[in-house]
């Protein structure tokens, strides 16, 4: 997908997907996509294959034994999943490492994760679309503090976890809020539209208003909102749920339960 022509006209570069993943990414749109083929691509880059392993091997996955191929994590974890562990550090690398980056990218491994299991369960056409959608949600941060580290540093600290607060700060230095070019990182790379969507629209909805009309899978989006009641206001998960499950097409008694069953399953593999 093109990117957005008002973008063009930035000073704000959007990173070009690194090589695996451009050859990963229509692989996954395709219906009869092997297990074999997918782990060969990505034993190309020896480095992306090790960061899978550690990924896999740690708690957050809570697998009893140790893996040790990309095909055996494939095995035990399924196609989304590994791609999501992929993606996830195909696009660290496009970014300079920085502490202020660290709580971005921790969130987006379990936001990713919520996301594409609750669709998994809700759906069976949603899962990497929005486990997708939850890895890239605040990837427009990482481009405007490559963009303008030592601005955009104070900006973090000065908008504190009010993303709102930080789009207007957003706006009014660099024209442009993270996440329409969350959104646009989304389009140049390949990704669903639906994930193009979630990821544009997600600080307001989050933050209370109805989904658009005319998504052609709201259901990306309304997980997104569900996620972030998860993980950061759980006193109004259900007041969440209420608002988005039946625009999404979803009972609102089955997106609560899925929440709540995938959430304790996280947890427990944490443990």
């Amino acid at each position: 997908m093109p990117v957005d022509p008002e973008l063009r006209r930035l000073d704000v570069d959007i990173p070009t997907q690194p090589h695996a993943l451009a050859q990963l990414t229509p692989l996954l749109s395709r219906e009869d996509t092997g297990l074999q083929a997918v782990s060969a691509l990505i034993e190309t880059d020896m480095a992306l294959a090790a960061a899978v392993l550690r990924a896999v091997n740690s708690s957050l996955y809570g697998l009893r034994g140790r893996v040790q191929t990309v095909h055996q994590a494939l095995t035990y974890l399924g196609l989304r999943e590994v791609a999501a562990i992929t993606f996830e550090f195909g696009l660290r690398a496009v970014f300079p490492p920085a502490l202020e980056l660290e709580p971005l990218w921790q969130c987006a491994v379990k936001r990713g994760l919520l996301m594409g299991r609750m669709a998994q369960r809700l759906s069976s056409t949603d899962g990497w679309a929005a486990h997708s959608a939850g890895l890239f949600e605040e990837c427009g941060k990482a481009v405007l503090f490559r963009h303008d580290c030592a601005h955009y540093r104070i900006m973090l600290k000065d908008a504190g976890n009010d993303d709102v607060a930080l789009t207007r700060l957003e706006r009014q230095r660099f024209g442009v809020s993270h996440d329409a070019l969350g959104a646009a990182l989304c389009e140049s790379w390949g990704l669903a539209g639906s994930a193009v969507a979630c990821v544009r629209h997600h600080i307001a909805v989050q933050g209370g208003a109805a989904l658009p009309s005319g998504l052609q899978r709201p259901l990306v989006l309304a997980l997104s909102a569900v996620a972030h009641s998860l993980m950061h206001d759980p006193d109004r998960l259900k007041e969440t749920v209420q608002r988005v499950a039946e625009p999404a097409g979803v009972q609102p008694d089955r997106l609560l339960e899925t929440a709540r069953r995938v959430l304790e399953q996280l947890q427990g593999a944490g443990d």
